[in-house]
Protein backbone atom coordinates (compact mmCIF):
# COMPACT_ATOMS: atom_id res chain seq x y z
CA UNK A 1 0.00 0.00 0.00
CA UNK A 2 2.63 2.12 0.96
CA UNK A 3 4.37 1.55 -2.44
CA UNK A 4 1.38 2.01 -4.69
CA UNK A 5 0.83 5.58 -2.40
CA UNK A 6 4.44 6.77 -3.43
CA UNK A 7 3.31 5.75 -7.34
CA UNK A 8 0.24 7.19 -7.29
CA UNK A 9 2.15 10.48 -6.09
CA UNK A 10 4.38 10.32 -8.32
CA UNK A 11 1.19 10.33 -10.79
CA UNK A 12 -0.06 13.41 -9.55
CA UNK A 13 2.89 15.59 -9.55
CA UNK A 14 3.67 14.38 -13.22
CA UNK A 15 0.00 15.72 -13.86
CA UNK A 16 0.66 18.87 -12.02
CA UNK A 17 3.67 19.70 -13.92
CA UNK A 18 3.26 18.34 -17.73
CA UNK A 19 -0.65 17.83 -17.86
CA UNK A 20 -1.85 15.91 -21.02
CA UNK A 21 0.10 17.48 -24.36
CA UNK A 22 -1.48 17.21 -27.43
CA UNK A 23 1.82 14.92 -29.04
CA UNK A 24 1.45 12.36 -26.19
CA UNK A 25 -0.97 9.77 -26.86
CA UNK A 26 -3.56 9.32 -24.26
CA UNK A 27 -5.35 6.39 -22.70
CA UNK A 28 -8.42 7.56 -22.73
CA UNK A 29 -8.15 8.18 -26.91
CA UNK A 30 -8.03 3.83 -27.12
CA UNK A 31 -10.99 4.02 -24.78
CA UNK A 32 -12.74 6.18 -26.74
CA UNK A 33 -12.26 4.39 -30.13
CA UNK A 34 -13.07 0.88 -28.59
CA UNK A 35 -16.50 2.58 -27.54
CA UNK A 36 -16.68 3.87 -30.72
CA UNK A 37 -15.96 0.85 -32.50
CA UNK A 38 -18.16 -1.52 -30.23
CA UNK A 39 -20.85 0.78 -30.26
CA UNK A 40 -20.97 0.51 -34.63
CA UNK A 41 -20.61 -3.12 -34.67
CA UNK A 42 -22.99 -3.63 -32.13
CA UNK A 43 -25.75 -1.01 -33.95
CA UNK A 44 -25.27 -3.36 -36.87
CA UNK A 45 -25.25 -7.09 -35.55
CA UNK A 46 -28.62 -6.64 -33.25
CA UNK A 47 -30.42 -4.20 -36.24
CA UNK A 48 -30.85 -1.14 -33.81
CA UNK A 49 -32.25 1.99 -35.24
CA UNK A 50 -32.50 5.33 -33.09
CA UNK A 51 -35.95 6.03 -33.81
CA UNK A 52 -37.34 2.56 -32.87
CA UNK A 53 -39.27 2.80 -29.56
CA UNK A 54 -39.63 -1.43 -29.61
CA UNK A 55 -35.65 -1.54 -29.90
CA UNK A 56 -35.34 -0.99 -26.26
CA UNK A 57 -34.80 -4.46 -24.68
CA UNK A 58 -32.04 -5.33 -27.86
CA UNK A 59 -30.54 -1.76 -27.28
CA UNK A 60 -30.51 -2.77 -23.49
CA UNK A 61 -28.65 -6.27 -23.99
CA UNK A 62 -26.44 -4.29 -26.65
CA UNK A 63 -25.67 -1.39 -23.89
CA UNK A 64 -24.46 -4.21 -21.40
CA UNK A 65 -22.41 -6.16 -23.96
CA UNK A 66 -20.69 -2.87 -25.03
CA UNK A 67 -19.64 -2.27 -21.31
CA UNK A 68 -18.37 -5.70 -20.94
CA UNK A 69 -16.57 -5.60 -23.96
CA UNK A 70 -15.29 -1.87 -23.18
CA UNK A 71 -14.17 -2.70 -19.53
CA UNK A 72 -11.90 -6.04 -20.90
CA UNK A 73 -10.18 -4.31 -22.73
CA UNK A 74 -9.41 -1.31 -20.68
CA UNK A 75 -8.00 -3.50 -17.66
CA UNK A 76 -6.63 -6.06 -20.03
CA UNK A 77 -4.07 -4.08 -22.16
CA UNK A 78 -2.59 -2.13 -19.28
CA UNK A 79 -2.70 -5.79 -16.85
CA UNK A 80 -0.86 -7.03 -19.66
CA UNK A 81 1.61 -4.21 -20.04
CA UNK A 82 2.39 -4.28 -16.47
CA UNK A 83 2.74 -7.62 -16.16
CA UNK A 84 5.46 -7.88 -19.17
CA UNK A 85 7.28 -4.52 -17.68
CA UNK A 86 7.29 -6.86 -14.36
CA UNK A 87 8.98 -9.82 -15.90
CA UNK A 88 11.56 -7.31 -17.48
CA UNK A 89 12.75 -4.95 -14.59
CA UNK A 90 10.60 -3.96 -11.11
CA UNK A 91 11.98 -0.63 -12.05
CA UNK A 92 9.94 -0.42 -15.45
CA UNK A 93 6.89 -1.82 -13.87
CA UNK A 94 7.22 0.92 -11.19
CA UNK A 95 8.00 3.84 -13.49
CA UNK A 96 4.91 2.79 -16.18
CA UNK A 97 2.18 2.26 -13.37
CA UNK A 98 3.32 6.49 -12.58
CA UNK A 99 2.73 7.17 -15.96
CA UNK A 100 -0.57 5.49 -15.82
CA UNK A 101 -1.17 7.25 -12.83
CA UNK A 102 -0.22 10.57 -14.38
CA UNK A 103 -2.49 9.70 -17.42
CA UNK A 104 -5.34 9.02 -15.04
CA UNK A 105 -5.57 12.80 -13.40
CA UNK A 106 -6.75 15.74 -15.39
CA UNK A 107 -6.22 18.31 -12.65
CA UNK A 108 -3.64 20.21 -14.61
CA UNK A 109 -5.75 20.24 -18.10
CA UNK A 110 -8.58 20.63 -16.54
CA UNK A 111 -7.08 23.87 -15.10
CA UNK A 112 -5.41 24.77 -18.87
CA UNK A 113 -8.69 24.48 -20.81
CA UNK A 114 -10.63 26.14 -18.13
CA UNK A 115 -8.30 29.01 -18.20
CA UNK A 116 -8.37 28.92 -21.85
CA UNK A 117 -11.78 30.25 -21.61
CA UNK A 118 -10.94 32.49 -18.53
CA UNK A 119 -8.07 34.60 -21.02
CA UNK A 120 -10.16 34.36 -23.98
CA UNK A 121 -13.24 36.35 -21.99
CA UNK A 122 -10.50 38.47 -20.75
CA UNK A 123 -9.53 39.59 -24.18
CA UNK A 124 -12.94 39.75 -25.20
CA UNK A 125 -13.39 42.39 -28.17
CA UNK A 126 -16.77 44.07 -27.90
CA UNK A 127 -19.51 41.85 -29.27
CA UNK A 128 -17.15 39.03 -30.03
CA UNK A 129 -17.86 35.75 -28.33
CA UNK A 130 -16.59 33.37 -30.79
CA UNK A 131 -13.23 32.41 -29.25
CA UNK A 132 -14.50 31.88 -25.94
CA UNK A 133 -17.46 30.13 -27.45
CA UNK A 134 -14.98 27.18 -28.66
CA UNK A 135 -13.04 27.34 -25.53
CA UNK A 136 -15.90 26.78 -23.33
CA UNK A 137 -16.44 24.08 -26.47
CA UNK A 138 -13.93 21.86 -25.90
CA UNK A 139 -14.89 20.99 -22.15
CA UNK A 140 -18.98 21.10 -22.41
CA UNK A 141 -21.57 18.68 -24.01
CA UNK A 142 -23.79 21.32 -24.42
CA UNK A 143 -24.25 23.43 -27.21
CA UNK A 144 -22.41 26.63 -27.30
CA UNK A 145 -23.34 28.39 -29.84
CA UNK A 146 -25.93 30.62 -28.51
CA UNK A 147 -24.24 31.60 -25.07
CA UNK A 148 -23.46 34.79 -23.89
CA UNK A 149 -20.94 35.40 -21.69
CA UNK A 150 -22.55 34.51 -18.60
CA UNK A 151 -23.52 31.27 -20.19
CA UNK A 152 -19.49 30.52 -20.97
CA UNK A 153 -18.81 32.06 -17.52
CA UNK A 154 -21.19 29.30 -16.04
CA UNK A 155 -20.29 26.31 -18.34
CA UNK A 156 -16.78 26.82 -17.39
CA UNK A 157 -17.18 27.19 -14.03
CA UNK A 158 -19.87 24.16 -13.57
CA UNK A 159 -17.02 22.27 -15.50
CA UNK A 160 -14.70 22.65 -13.72
CA UNK A 161 -17.30 22.08 -10.63
CA UNK A 162 -18.13 18.69 -11.45
CA UNK A 163 -14.65 17.64 -13.06
CA UNK A 164 -13.55 18.09 -10.15
CA UNK A 165 -14.83 14.79 -8.58
CA UNK A 166 -15.23 13.16 -12.04
CA UNK A 167 -11.34 13.97 -13.24
CA UNK A 168 -9.60 14.04 -10.08
CA UNK A 169 -10.77 12.88 -6.79
CA UNK A 170 -12.75 9.45 -7.88
CA UNK A 171 -10.07 8.13 -10.35
CA UNK A 172 -7.41 9.43 -7.56
CA UNK A 173 -9.29 7.39 -4.93
CA UNK A 174 -9.88 4.50 -7.43
CA UNK A 175 -5.57 4.63 -7.87
CA UNK A 176 -5.09 4.89 -4.18
CA UNK A 177 -7.47 1.81 -3.42
CA UNK A 178 -7.07 -0.44 -6.55
CA UNK A 179 -4.15 1.22 -8.25
CA UNK A 180 -3.72 2.11 -11.83
CA UNK A 181 -5.84 -0.82 -12.86
CA UNK A 182 -9.32 0.31 -10.82
CA UNK A 183 -8.45 3.75 -12.27
CA UNK A 184 -8.63 1.87 -15.93
CA UNK A 185 -11.78 0.48 -14.86
CA UNK A 186 -13.30 3.61 -13.52
CA UNK A 187 -11.94 5.91 -16.69
CA UNK A 188 -13.44 3.44 -18.87
CA UNK A 189 -16.57 3.32 -16.97
CA UNK A 190 -16.32 7.67 -17.08
CA UNK A 191 -15.54 7.65 -20.60
CA UNK A 192 -18.37 5.56 -21.42
CA UNK A 193 -20.76 7.56 -19.67
CA UNK A 194 -19.75 10.60 -21.49
CA UNK A 195 -19.80 9.08 -24.71
CA UNK A 196 -23.44 7.14 -24.80
CA UNK A 197 -24.59 7.96 -21.58
CA UNK A 198 -27.48 10.64 -22.83
CA UNK A 199 -31.59 9.79 -22.28
CA UNK A 200 -32.08 11.11 -26.06
CA UNK A 201 -33.92 8.92 -28.47
CA UNK A 202 -30.60 7.58 -29.49
CA UNK A 203 -29.12 6.20 -25.95
CA UNK A 204 -31.70 6.14 -23.45
CA UNK A 205 -31.70 2.54 -23.60
CA UNK A 206 -28.32 1.67 -25.25
CA UNK A 207 -26.50 3.91 -22.77
CA UNK A 208 -27.95 2.77 -19.63
CA UNK A 209 -26.43 0.10 -18.28
CA UNK A 210 -23.00 2.84 -19.04
CA UNK A 211 -25.15 5.33 -16.95
CA UNK A 212 -26.10 3.40 -14.23
CA UNK A 213 -22.68 1.68 -13.46
CA UNK A 214 -20.94 5.19 -13.67
CA UNK A 215 -23.75 6.41 -11.49
CA UNK A 216 -22.39 3.57 -9.25
CA UNK A 217 -18.86 3.97 -9.01
CA UNK A 218 -19.10 7.61 -8.23
CA UNK A 219 -21.49 7.19 -5.55
CA UNK A 220 -19.01 7.70 -2.58
CA UNK A 221 -16.19 9.46 -4.50
CA UNK A 222 -18.47 12.57 -5.40
CA UNK A 223 -19.04 12.93 -1.75
CA UNK A 224 -15.79 12.97 -0.72
CA UNK A 225 -14.97 15.49 -3.09
CA UNK A 226 -18.03 17.72 -1.79
CA UNK A 227 -16.99 17.48 1.73
CA UNK A 228 -13.43 18.18 0.07
CA UNK A 229 -14.43 21.22 -1.71
CA UNK A 230 -16.60 22.52 1.61
CA UNK A 231 -13.38 22.04 3.64
CA UNK A 232 -11.33 24.13 0.49
CA UNK A 233 -13.74 26.94 0.66
CA UNK A 234 -12.87 27.75 4.02
CA UNK A 235 -8.66 26.98 3.29
CA UNK A 236 -10.05 29.74 0.72
CA UNK A 237 -11.70 32.01 2.28
CA UNK A 238 -14.68 31.77 0.01
CA UNK A 239 -18.39 31.51 1.86
CA UNK A 240 -18.17 28.51 3.60
CA UNK A 241 -21.04 28.68 5.32
CA UNK A 242 -23.08 28.99 2.22
CA UNK A 243 -21.27 26.54 0.76
CA UNK A 244 -23.05 23.68 3.39
CA UNK A 245 -26.09 25.19 3.01
CA UNK A 246 -26.45 25.13 -0.48
CA UNK A 247 -24.81 21.30 -0.77
CA UNK A 248 -27.20 20.26 2.03
CA UNK A 249 -30.84 21.62 -0.21
CA UNK A 250 -29.37 21.61 -4.18
CA UNK A 251 -27.18 18.62 -4.04
CA UNK A 252 -29.82 16.33 -5.70
CA UNK A 253 -30.75 19.13 -8.31
CA UNK A 254 -29.70 16.97 -10.87
CA UNK A 255 -30.97 13.76 -13.19
CA UNK A 256 -27.63 11.87 -12.04
CA UNK A 257 -27.72 11.57 -8.12
CA UNK A 258 -23.34 12.48 -7.99
CA UNK A 259 -23.85 15.29 -10.31
CA UNK A 260 -24.83 18.04 -8.21
CA UNK A 261 -22.43 17.32 -5.41
CA UNK A 262 -19.90 19.27 -6.26
CA UNK A 263 -21.72 21.46 -8.40
CA UNK A 264 -23.73 22.79 -5.08
CA UNK A 265 -20.64 23.40 -3.09
CA UNK A 266 -18.94 25.11 -5.98
CA UNK A 267 -22.06 27.41 -6.26
CA UNK A 268 -22.68 28.14 -2.55
CA UNK A 269 -18.87 28.78 -2.26
CA UNK A 270 -19.06 31.60 -5.07
CA UNK A 271 -22.89 32.68 -3.96
CA UNK A 272 -23.64 32.54 -7.47
CA UNK A 273 -26.53 30.44 -9.23
CA UNK A 274 -25.58 27.20 -12.08
CA UNK A 275 -27.00 25.20 -13.96
CA UNK A 276 -30.62 25.93 -15.23
CA UNK A 277 -31.76 24.66 -18.90
CA UNK A 278 -29.30 24.54 -21.29
CA UNK A 279 -29.40 23.33 -24.98
CA UNK A 280 -27.16 19.67 -25.86
CA UNK A 281 -27.52 18.40 -29.49
CA UNK A 282 -29.82 21.32 -30.62
CA UNK A 283 -32.69 20.14 -28.16
CA UNK A 284 -33.49 21.86 -24.82
CA UNK A 285 -32.85 20.33 -21.38
CA UNK A 286 -35.09 22.06 -18.41
CA UNK A 287 -32.63 21.49 -15.64
CA UNK A 288 -33.09 22.84 -11.68
CA UNK A 289 -30.91 25.90 -10.82
CA UNK A 290 -28.11 25.48 -8.27
CA UNK A 291 -27.31 27.91 -5.54
CA UNK A 292 -28.57 31.37 -5.25
CA UNK A 293 -27.42 34.88 -6.80
CA UNK A 294 -26.08 36.44 -4.39
CA UNK A 295 -24.13 38.05 -6.51
CA UNK A 296 -23.83 38.23 -10.34
CA UNK A 297 -21.37 35.70 -11.94
CA UNK A 298 -18.25 36.48 -13.30
CA UNK A 299 -14.88 36.02 -15.26
CA UNK A 300 -13.03 35.50 -11.67
CA UNK A 301 -15.19 32.90 -10.99
CA UNK A 302 -13.55 30.51 -13.11
CA UNK A 303 -10.22 30.89 -11.29
CA UNK A 304 -11.94 30.63 -7.91
CA UNK A 305 -13.85 27.53 -9.02
CA UNK A 306 -9.78 26.00 -9.97
CA UNK A 307 -8.89 27.14 -6.50
CA UNK A 308 -11.18 24.97 -4.92
CA UNK A 309 -10.27 22.44 -7.11
CA UNK A 310 -6.75 22.35 -6.49
CA UNK A 311 -7.11 22.65 -2.79
CA UNK A 312 -9.90 19.87 -2.58
CA UNK A 313 -7.43 17.80 -4.49
CA UNK A 314 -4.67 18.13 -2.15
CA UNK A 315 -6.90 17.88 0.93
CA UNK A 316 -8.03 14.18 -0.02
CA UNK A 317 -4.66 13.11 -1.66
CA UNK A 318 -2.78 14.59 1.77
CA UNK A 319 -5.12 12.58 3.93
CA UNK A 320 -4.55 9.38 2.03
CA UNK A 321 -1.06 9.82 2.33
CA UNK A 322 -1.45 10.00 6.12
CA UNK A 323 -3.87 7.38 6.22
CA UNK A 324 -1.52 5.06 4.62
CA UNK A 325 1.58 6.39 6.65
CA UNK A 326 0.09 5.68 9.96
CA UNK A 327 -1.87 2.40 9.27
CA UNK A 328 -0.62 0.58 6.43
Amino acid sequence: MLERMGVVSIGLFLDLLFGDPHWLYHPVQGIGAVIKRTEILLWKLFRLSSEKEEDGRKKKAAGVILVCVVLLCSVSIPAAVLFFAGKIRYELYLGIEAVMCYQLLAMHSLRKESMKVYKALRALQEGTLEKARYAVSMIVGRDTDCLDEEGIIKAAVETVAENTSDGVIAPLLFLVLFGPLGGFFYKAVNTMDSMIGYKNEKYYYFGRAAAKLDDALNLIPSRVAAVAMMAASFLCRMNWNNAIRIYKRDRYKHSSPNAAQTESVCAGALSVKLAGDAFYFGELYHKPEIGDALRQIEIEDIRRANRLLYTASFLVWGIAVVFTVLFM
